[in-house]
């Protein structure tokens, strides 16, 4: 990499930090500030900070890998996220802001007793470390491909960075940063497509260039049934995530609420193309990778296709990009430690105290986030991590909470037993069958993974649906529930301090978005290639960001 890439990096970096640390008054005010916005993310930001922090947990590193290799099929498994998102933009979403709570523990306590809380919490608590931790990953990953510097050196300094500007600002400092990241990359992957084909000689060489069945929508162990039950995965997986739960619970309104589920289903069918073309593209200019080399196939393509200085933008751009899945993840974590532990343990602690645990406890998971990352490479790479992880846990973890969203059936007992007795079965057959010759394949293990957790749960409700039965605690909450929606409807000063705060994130996101798009113009006007597409670009960012500097809510 050039100097000028490293200082590029360095100043998207600031723009980035300025941004987070922005937030630290809006969003240290109380717990509903920390951990929901106030409730009053309009749904556009919460879509875009959704789309952002589901995607670059392993976009570029996970899915690239695959899109190097199989090609086509990484998009296939991509386009099951969209379906995901459209169906949970019109069921899922709107029961989550429905329910009034901030966290989804807080509904599992309303909703099943805080004994169940706690073990979910415990749960939850222990499966994210390892999720933050191969969020973690990719980043440090695709920096070391791009700069030579050690991975292990990334993982420490990048983890830090995300760290800080978590603990300070909240969520409303990973949703505001997300958008500007989600506008920034998208600029810079525009930039990059045209130029990676003009490395290998333009689209028609890239279609010849391809190994036979490259376009295939099926290849190797990425077969159909696991396609369908990777989908079915994702489906659960981003209606019940507790760190997406937050994007649905934290804007005004359950219409809001389906929009921020169907933006993030419109942007997955276009957006998986962009991002896939440059690995794909990249097995054509060199075909040669081979192990976990192809990890960094988008970076490689990257490093030579783009002209000085834009390198660092992408860079800086898929650095902050990915790193939103870890800082999502960190600010639900420290939400469920704070509210559903700390709070519990210690009931008449005052708001500063607890944003002063919400703060050590979001430092005290990313570095136990940063050790997991550490651990990666030794656990057979990013792709087996990521895919397995989500087979494993996925599914047991949040489907049996989500039903309960539809089901006044559903009891402590049908909850607890189809969680635990899935996660068990899923771990004997991964980790303990393997011991004596007896292993699942992908397909296999990931179909496993879905089909048993639906199975319990569909047993016990036609059981209790058979014997009439109703459980008390889904009266008990409804009650709470619609105490809760009559105390918002009659806050009037809410909406006036809602206003307040999104003017304010908007004229932040504007200044960020304008001084990234004065860098990016400074990089167009000395770039030797590329000029037609960057200055333009460089051109509207800029429009963007002023417009935003003086819109209001």
């Amino acid at each position: 990499m050039h100097l000028l890439d490293f200082i590029t990096i360095l100043i998207f970096a600031t723009i980035v930090l300025i941004t987070g640390i922005s937030f630290a008054k809006a969003g240290g005010k109380d717990m509903k500030s920390f951990f929901a916005a106030g409730g009053a993310v309009p749904w556009w930001i919460n879509g875009l900070s959704l789309f952002m922090g589901f995607f670059s947990a392993g976009t570029f590193v996970v899915w690239g890998s695959i899109a190097y290799t199989h090609g086509m099929v990484s998009l296939m498994i991509q386009w099951t996220m969209a379906i995901a998102g459209l169906i949970v933009g019109f069921y899922i979403a709107p029961k989550w802001q429905r329910t009034h709570t901030i966290t989804v523990a807080e509904y599992i306590t309303l909703r099943l007793g805080a004994k169940v809380q706690k073990i979910y919490t415990y749960l939850f608590l222990f499966i994210s470390l390892f999720t933050t931790g191969s969020f973690l990953y990719p980043v440090a990953k695709l920096v070391s491909v791009a700069t030579d510097f050690d991975l292990y050196l990334c993982i420490l300094l990048l983890g830090a960075v995300s760290i800080i500007y978590v603990a300070i600002g909240g969520l409303w400092a990973v949703v505001v940063t997300d958008v500007l990241q989600f506008i920034i990359l998208t600029a810079a992957v525009v930039i990059v497509v045209p130029l990676a084909f003009g490395k290998i000689g333009g689209v028609e060489a890239f279609f010849t260039g391809v190994p036979e069945g490259f376009f295939n929508l099926v290849s190797g162990e990425y077969t159909w049934p696991f396609i369908l039950s990777f989908g079915i995965y994702n489906l659960f997986f981003l209606g019940g995530n507790w760190a997406y739960v937050q994007r649905y619970t934290s804007v005004k309104t359950e219409r809001d609420a389906k929009k921020v589920g169907w933006l993030f289903g419109v942007l997955y069918i276009i957006s998986p193309i962009l991002w896939m073309l440059p690995p794909m593209i990249y097995r054509v200019y060199n075909p040669a990778l081979s192990g976990f080399a192809d990890e960094g196939a988008y970076l490689m393509m990257c490093k030579a296709a783009l002209p000085i200085g834009m390198l660092g933008m992408i860079l800086g751009g898929m650095i902050f990009a990915t790193a939103s899945s870890l800082n999502a993840t960190l600010n639900i974590s420290s939400g469920v430690f704070t509210n559903d532990i700390y709070k519990y343990l210690r009931p008449k602690s005052s708001n500063k105290e607890l944003i002063k645990v919400a703060r050590l406890s979001t430092i005290g998971f990313g570095i136990l986030a940063v050790v997991v990352a550490l651990l990666i490479p030794s656990m057979g790479g990013i792709v087996n991590v990521v895919i397995s992880l989500g087979a494993l846990t996925g599914v047991p973890l949040y489907f049996p909470v989500v039903w309960t969203l539809f089901s006044k059936r559903q009891t402590v007992k049908s909850v607890l037993l189809t969680t635990l007795i899935c996660l068990g079965v899923n771990a004997i057959f991964k980790f303990i069958t393997p011991l004596f010759g007896f292993s699942l394949d992908r397909t296999e293990e990931t179909v496993l993974g879905v089909t048993l957790p639906i199975v319990m749960m569909l047993f016990f409700e036609i059981y209790y649906k058979t014997t009439g039965y109703v459980n008390p605690k889904y009266a008990e909450f409804e009650a709470i529930r619609k105490e809760r929606e009559t105390e918002i409807e009659q806050a009037p000063e809410e909406e006036t301090r809602s206003n307040k705060t999104n003017n304010y994130s908007l004229r932040v996101m504007g200044r960020a978005i304008v001084a990234a798009s004065v860098l990016i113009l400074i990089i167009g006007g000395i770039s030797a290639t590329g000029k037609y597409i960057i200055l333009p670009l460089g051109i509207i960012l800029l429009g963007l960001g002023l417009k935003l500097m003086l819109k209001k809510i």
